[in-house]
């Protein structure tokens, strides 16, 4: 098996509010659509992200477990500037995003956070020592 991810799929609540999230308030354009079932969209070279009704999902799938709490998974989005950061993080914001202000990290950079309105946590961050995964 080669090593690398073609599709990232998260089941989503609301498939028009996931749309309305994505699309209208973080400017996003679907590559592939099926109304209220899918929404897909070209986030790298060769990788998609997939946004699928949760009963879709749990249909083909299996059922999903559900509790309080964080969902055990983030997305991570960087950078060319700790000013890209905080843009990011407003759009967010101004598309009804809950978001966790950025700050210096340990590590060396600067990131904050978001959750889409399934509460998927998006971290947006600017890495001064991998240039190279900004494009």
């Amino acid at each position: 098996m080669d090593q690398r991810i073609s599709f990232v799929t998260l089941p989503v609540r609301d498939l028009e509010a996931a749309r309305r999230f994505y699309v209208d308030g973080l400017g996003w354009r679907p590559r592939f659509e099926a109304p209220d079932e899918v929404l897909m969209f070209q986030v790298g070279e060769r990788l998609l992200l997939s946004l699928w009704d949760a009963a879709a999902f749990e249909e083909e799938v299996g059922p999903i477990a559900r509790g309080t709490g964080v969902p055990p998974l983030t997305l991570a989005h960087n950078v060319a500037s700790r000013e890209d950061v905080d843009a990011v993080l407003s759009t967010a914001r101004a598309a009804g995003a809950e978001v966790r202000d950025a700050q210096d990290r340990a590590w060396g950079g600067y990131s904050g956070y978001f959750a889409d309105p399934d509460g998927f946590r998006w971290e947006i961050a600017w890495n001064p020592d991998a240039p190279d995964l900004v494009p």
